[in-house]
């Protein structure tokens, strides 16, 4: 399968998520958030986890992706059916510098929210 963009994405982790888990639910609506909402790329409702997918780029690297995946935790942290939140970054180029600095700031602010 050949991956060219983030719906690339979903589409591979929806079929490999199907293996374990029998209800995943597409692009979710998620409850509004300062003045708007959003849907969640997937939602494995029986057990409550929301995935987030990011197709990192040349244009969204660390500070673009960190900005969009701080809004999107305080979006889902506020989902009824999100009681834990995966956010899957596929960079195969490595545009992502700093991978580990990112996930720490992230699961910190996961941690707060």
């Amino acid at each position: 399968m050949e991956i060219r963009d983030e719906y690339d994405v979903q589409d591979l982790l929806h079929a490999l998520l199907l293996v374990e888990f029998g209800d995943i639910r597409r692009e979710e609506w998620t409850p509004s958030y300062a003045g708007g909402s959003a849907r969640a790329d997937l939602l494995i409702k029986d057990d409550e986890i929301v995935i987030e997918t990011k197709f990192a780029t040349k244009s969204l690297r660390d500070k673009k992706l960190g900005e969009q995946l701080i809004v999107d935790i305080a979006r889902y942290s506020k989902h009824p059916d999100c009681g834990a939140l995966v956010c899957f970054i596929y960079d195969p180029q490595h545009h992502v510098e700093n991978r580990e600095a990112l996930r720490r700031d992230l699961e910190t602010l996961g941690e707060l929210v």
